[in-house]
């Protein structure tokens, strides 16, 4: 195993199908290109397709662009859809799209902007698109999260919506840590099939669009201390390629960067919140999230 794992150990993906959310910008568009240059025909799945467009016309590779509102359940039905027509196999999910400390909005289908975005979304996505991986050794689903799930974080089941009071920063962190607990439940479930597995991965704090809604009593200390902490969206990505790709690389494990509290550097296996693995709370997650989205995932969890 390397001690500085980079792009460039990432194995051939020729013949492989890759779908990355939120592939336009930032650290998915660092992640599309990378898998786009290794051989693998990519998809970025983008709210905005003219902008989505304008990515891809800047990679090299099998690249294209598929519509994706996360923040609509029938987009993402639709999305789905039109993935399943296109491709009979897909053997990476890289579920990266996200939003960060959005003013109180709502989806939709009223969700929470954040916790539908970041979780409800992806959830349904994957569910819709799972069945094109179960058949494909080595095929995996990675759902990116953030340090962000350890502040003010915890699933707030009696208003998982916020409308009783709302906070920025702690919705940030329920649906950061729906996408871990979300993760360790998938690979649960799918641990018996031996073939599809699911990780997660976050870029350490990573110079991107993300950032754009900081409240602005943070914008400028942030902005002052910017380059001492962060790295760009190249580095920032590269947790989630290494969880995508490298051949050693187990279901259930987390990538983050490797350096000092996991701020920058290259990635390595860390470890997320003694929350997050909290089984209990990831099957009670689970449940309230087929039920919401109205998707049911075909693997169900063994007893």
């Amino acid at each position: 195993m390397t001690a500085q794992w980079t792009t460039a150990d990432i194995p051939d993906q020729s013949g492989r199908v890759a779908v990355v959310t939120g592939a336009n910008t930032g650290l998915g568009y660092e992640t599309a290109r990378a898998l786009a240059k290794r051989g693998a025909a990519v998809v970025l799945a983008v709210r905005n397709v003219a902008k989505g467009e304008q990515a891809a016309a800047r990679m090299t590779g099998d690249v294209t662009v598929q519509a994706l509102d996360l923040t609509s359940l029938d987009s993402v039905r639709t999305a789905a859809a039109a993935l399943r027509s296109r491709f009979d196999r897909i053997d990476l999910l890289i579920n990266n799209a996200g939003v960060m400390y959005t003013p109180r909005q709502a989806t939709a289908d009223g969700f929470e902007m954040q916790f539908g975005t970041n979780h409800l979304g992806h959830f349904a996505l994957t569910g819709l698109l799972l069945d094109r991986m179960l058949p494909l050794p080595g095929s995996r689903v990675v759902t990116v999260s953030s340090t962000g799930h350890r502040i003010r974080a915890a699933i707030h089941f009696d208003d998982l919506q916020w409308q009783r009071s709302y906070s920025r920063v702690g919705a940030y962190g329920q649906s950061k840590l729906a996408n871990l607990m979300f993760t360790y439940e998938l690979q649960r479930r799918l641990a018996s099939h031996g073939t599809t597995v699911a990780l997660a991965a976050h870029p350490g704090v990573s110079s991107t669009e993300l950032a754009r809604n900081t409240p602005a009593a943070l914008r400028l200390p942030i902005t002052w201390l910017a380059p001492l902490l962060t790295q760009t969206p190249a580095m920032g990505a590269l947790p989630t390629l290494r969880a995508a790709t490298d051949p050693a690389a187990l279901g259930g494990q987390y990538y983050g960067p490797g350096g000092r509290n996991e701020v920058k550097g290259h990635p390595r296996l860390v470890t997320s919140s003694p929350q997050s693995y909290d089984v209990t709370l990831q099957q009670r997650l689970w449940t309230v999230s087929e039920s919401l989205t109205g998707v049911t995932f075909p693997v169900p969890l063994s007893v």
